[in-house]
């Protein structure tokens, strides 16, 4: 059986968002590849290689995974297929409270 050429890239079986391996632009209908896992996605919004999108709808303030690994929190919803960056993710890494920080 030969595979559709991909556009992205699911890491890990876990996560919730792919990562383009190429600029991607809105409304075009990505293959994303994975470990056992193939999808055809539509964007909502152009997606810059490296950069990552939902596979899945994220809602407010839900763990986004990728690599297996908790790397931020929805600072919104997000939307299949929709660019998860910045603008729409909190990261959680690093983060101490302004109370710790006094204390400190």
């Amino acid at each position: 059986m030969q595979l559709k050429k991909h556009d992205a890239i699911l890491i890990h079986p876990s996560d919730n968002v792919a990562v383009a391996i190429k600029d991607l632009t809105k409304g075009q209908t990505v293959n994303v590849l994975g470990d056992s896992f193939h999808a055809e996605i539509v964007l909502t919004s152009d997606v810059a290689f490296g950069h990552k999108f939902a596979i899945t709808a994220i809602r407010e303030k839900a763990d986004i995974v990728k690599y297996g690994e908790i790397i931020g929190r929805a600072s919104k919803d997000i939307g299949v297929g929709e660019h998860a960056h910045d603008h729409n993710i909190a990261g959680i890494r690093g983060k101490r409270s302004t109370a710790a920080m006094e204390e400190s």
